[in-house]
């Protein structure tokens, strides 16, 4: 995928509003990558979400952890809504959140302003499959985090939207409407060169719409749809639309399913070897 920043930065932005009520896949993956962690952190840890979007997870890291947490994202539009709820939601009486404990920055995750060795715990739901360089953004894992730091990732694979892909191929042959994703091999191989001994693992999750127009609704209300700088500048005719939505694969009863190929990686930094004097 080629896309801007900015326009990563915007589309995201501009999903503020929208996003949470969109995000069943963000939160199955989420809450799987979540209840995986089981190592502790120290009382006064740093905890960062990177890529926190509206700060969901932002808020459920520091009420897990009761530690001090940064919530990272590249769009001013996301931070701007995730602050606000944040102070929303601490206000509620039955609320145990403290905003105190949280912190937000706007970073490009390619280029992290923190301190070599100065993070505990990352925490990055579905965010480095947007990164011109993710490469780049593990080896600013590997950086900041301090020696025995754990490393959570989800992203999303080759394979992700497959059906999406073949309907608007037969549709709009030459012209490209579904973003791509780097394949499971490539993703694996990255991660060991740079996090030896890293753990991966992929599954494919298929959720369900009544149509193909509710999962491109869905996608537009998550900022997600196609980013590349090649897309068209005006909007796709209702024709291309009505033929994609046609060539889409129905169930029995009509609707349909989408696939999405979903990763998740898992590091725990060395711990430094003691120097011994022979």
């Amino acid at each position: 995928m080629l896309a801007t920043k900015q326009a990563v930065a915007s589309d995201f932005g501009g999903a503020s509003a929208s996003y949470e009520g969109a995000a069943r896949l963000q939160r199955k993956m989420g809450d799987a990558m979540l209840e995986t962690i089981a190592q502790p952190v120290p009382q006064d840890a740093t905890v960062i979400d990177l890529g926190c979007g509206t700060g969901w997870y932002t808020r459920q890291l520091a009420q897990r952890f009761g530690a001090h947490t940064v919530g990272v994202d590249l769009a001013p539009g996301m931070l701007a809504f995730a602050k606000a709820q944040s102070k929303a939601l601490s206000k509620a009486p039955s609320n145990a959140l403290r905003p105190e404990t949280i912190q937000w920055l706007e970073a490009d995750a390619e280029r992290l302003p923190l301190a070599g060795q100065s993070v505990d715990l990352i925490y990055s739901n579905l965010m480095i499959q947007w990164c011109h360089n993710p490469q780049g953004v593990l080896r600013e894992c590997q950086r900041v985090l301090r020696p025995g730091g754990q490393l959570w990732v989800s992203t999303l694979l080759l394979g992700t939207l497959q059906e999406l892909q073949q309907a608007w191929t037969l549709a709009d042959p030459h012209q490209q409407h579904v973003n791509g994703f780097i394949s499971a091999a490539d993703f694996a191989a990255t991660t060991v060169e740079i996090l030896p001994a890293a753990q991966w693992r992929s599954q494919m999750i298929t959720l369900d719409y009544p149509t193909p127009m509710a999962l491109m609704n869905e996608l537009r209300q998550l900022g997600a749809g196609y980013k590349d700088i090649q897309r068209r500048k005006t909007a796709t005719a209702p024709g291309r639309l009505k033929q994609m939505c046609q060539n889409y694969p129905q169930q029995p009863d009509g609707s349909i399913v989408a696939s999405y190929h979903a990763g998740w990686l898992e590091w725990r930094k060395p711990l430094l070897t003691p120097l011994t004097c022979d």
